[in-house]
């Protein structure tokens, strides 16, 4: 997968999953480890405040919500306060006036004992403490994949915003090595957070969860081999769906949807519509998902009708003849070992899922 040690990591919305690849090492060998998810530790924290009747101080930077942002709302209807630091609060939303009208003391410190909670994607330090008494160590080179829905202007949606990403990729070529970022986009304020996190002398690459899920799917050789001809390739993760058309390292289209709204027969006639070529924006968008676009060069063909499917919720699709990907024999692993073929893409070091 590479000639430089990395260390890679795939934080989605239940866990976060890692893995050290070393040059010469079998994957098999290397380091691997799937932990709760940034989000769902600082839940915890946060219930278990609760369950002590204590504030909450959110102290830190953005990371992303779901788990949390549920505890944090619990814990206001149960009554007691939340305080946050302006830069934690934005895990919750862009705009601070409207966390303030959830209830949550932005910029205020509490008057008496708090439980402070701190938002943070990445903990390196705390990982390196952790590995430390196995002799491994942190590698200079780090890959990390997160959603991040950008921070959209006043009066746009979010699922919108971050669907705009999507489309304006699709419009550019759609090639997938576009995806890796040594800078991500402004509006990817997660991201940045995220890169914010390095410390000396390491360097952080990031990208999107679905397109950590797509570059790992290609490392089955199964689904290596129909990429050349057209497939499509679904990732169901525990907070949202992804489904690409895929030729070679060029996608003509996807749709994006939460995992909570879809069942297997919604799944099912999604998948095939937008392999026709029929899906809408409207549709998906109007079903509370994030959107779908295809672009206009994009001609059905049967290739396109193989689905490999990825993802901790890829049970949904069982039944539906759907190919189950598992590259490295390791399906939980899929984002990491993706990011670390997308690198060699990056790089100009062969093909993507070479």
């Amino acid at each position: 997968m590479g000639d430089r040690p990395v260390l890679a990591l795939d934080i989605g919305g239940g866990t976060q999953d890692i893995l050290l690849y070393t040059p010469g090492v079998p994957v098999e060998g290397c380091v691997q480890l799937v932990l709760p998810s940034p989000t769902v530790v600082a839940a915890r924290r946060v219930r278990a405040a609760t369950a002590r009747r204590r504030a909450v101080w959110l102290k830190g930077t953005i990371m992303g919500g779901g788990a949390v942002v549920k505890a944090l709302q619990e814990h206001l209807q149960e009554g007691f306060p939340v305080y946050a630091e302006p830069r934690a609060a934005r895990t919750i939303r862009d705009n601070l006036e409207e966390v303030r009208q959830m209830g949550i003391r932005v910029g205020e410190e509490p008057t008496g004992e708090a439980v402070v909670v701190e938002t943070r994607d990445l903990d390196l330090p705390l990982l390196g403490r952790t590995l430390a008494p196995y002799g491994v160590e942190l590698p200079p080179l780090i890959l990390v994949a997160a959603q991040d829905h950008g921070e959209a202007p006043a009066g746009v949606s979010n699922r919108a915003f971050r669907f705009r990403h999507w489309r304006n990729f699709v419009a550019a070529g759609g090639q997938i090595r576009e995806l890796l970022y040594r800078r991500p986009p402004h509006y990817f304020t997660r991201l940045l957070a995220i890169q914010d996190s390095a410390l000396p002398g390491h360097e952080i690459l990031v990208t999107d969860t679905g397109a950590a899920a797509l570059w790992g799917a290609l490392a089955d050789p199964r689904v290596k081999q129909w990429a050349g001809e057209g497939i499509t390739i679904l990732n169901l993760g525990n907070q949202h769906t992804v489904a690409f058309l895929l030729e070679g390292d060029r996608v003509w289209g996807l749709f994006e949807h939460h995992t909570a709204l879809i069942d297997p027969a919604k799944l099912a006639e999604m998948v095939d519509l937008l392999q026709q070529g029929e899906l809408t924006d409207e549709q998906v968008y109007g079903d509370g998902g994030h959107g779908c676009v295809i672009d206009s060069g994009y001609r059905p063909r049967a290739a396109y009708r193989r689905v490999a499917v990825i993802g901790p919720r890829r049970g949904m699709a069982k039944g539906l003849g759907y190919f189950e990907a598992a590259p490295y024999g390791n399906m939980m692993l899929a984002g990491c070992f993706g990011l670390c073929l997308a690198l060699r893409g990056k790089e100009g070091n062969g093909a993507l899922y070479s």
